[in-house]
């Protein structure tokens, strides 16, 4: 069994949507079965999941002191991928669950507070010797900032070849429970979701320690960059 974390310090990244559809789409792909861990107290994840009218991919209530123990029960249980959201802050308990990961994606908006917030989630990852990808989420088409905003996160570490746009079928498509993969007829942002984890994917079936990136290079001034719930219903656990 693989497990993927989302993780970002910065509030408003699309942690959670991304969680969503990343699970969603590897359910989809074959990939499963497929469990979710949501780790944010706020329960933005467990809410969607509540909305779901599909029963995959299965939610797993836990806390962080007890998931090394439900991973090992989830593996014997079948589960293939484990996908954990994480809340927006970077604490002793989000540390504990990136120990835990094999791969650490960490959602970027092309703005100036997401990419001056990242230091410390790189550093954190790094010192704990797991894989990270970062993935640009929410991205303007063809706007400068997005442009900028590759530069700076390819200087730190693994960006993801596929950017994920801004476009209101991603928060129309979460009201109710669904992906912009179950929504009717094809869209771009399905195609976005599904390249994206063949990407992911691919690193995770290729997972060998990372190699320690350098010193990070300190971010260029703001002004540098143009601006342009309820408990959930039981799972395994």
């Amino acid at each position: 069994m693989k497990v993927i974390v989302v993780a970002s310090r910065k509030g408003g990244s699309g942690k959670t949507t991304l969680a969503g559809h990343l699970a969603v789409q590897a359910e989809l792909a074959g990939a499963g079965p497929v469990a979710m861990v949501d780790a944010d107290p706020q329960g933005s994840l467990a809410d969607w999941w509540n909305k779901r009218v599909a029963e995959t991919p299965v939610f797993v209530q836990t806390s962080v002191p007890d998931l090394p123990d439900d991973i090992a029960r989830l593996r014997d249980l079948g589960i293939q991928l484990l996908v954990i959201d994480t809340p927006p802050a970077l604490s002793s308990a989000i540390a504990d669950v990136i120990r835990l990961s094999d791969l650490v994606v960490i959602p970027s908006r092309p703005s100036p507070h997401d990419l001056l917030s990242l230091g410390a989630t790189v550093e954190l990852v790094e010192h704990l010797g797991r894989p990270l990808v970062f993935v640009l989420n929410g991205a303007a088409p063809r706007a400068r900032i997005t442009n900028e905003a590759i530069t700076i996160l390819s200087q730190y570490g693994m960006l993801a070849p596929v950017i994920v746009h801004q476009r209101v079928d991603f928060a129309a498509s979460m009201i109710d429970g669904r992906t912009v993969m179950e929504l009717p007829g094809k869209s771009r942002s399905a195609e976005e979701v599904l390249a994206l984890w063949r990407y992911l994917s691919g690193r995770l079936s290729g997972f060998a320690r990372p190699v320690a990136l350098p010193s990070l290079p300190p971010l260029p001034p703001v002004g540098r960059l143009a601006a342009s719930g309820g408990p959930a219903r039981s799972g395994f656990l």
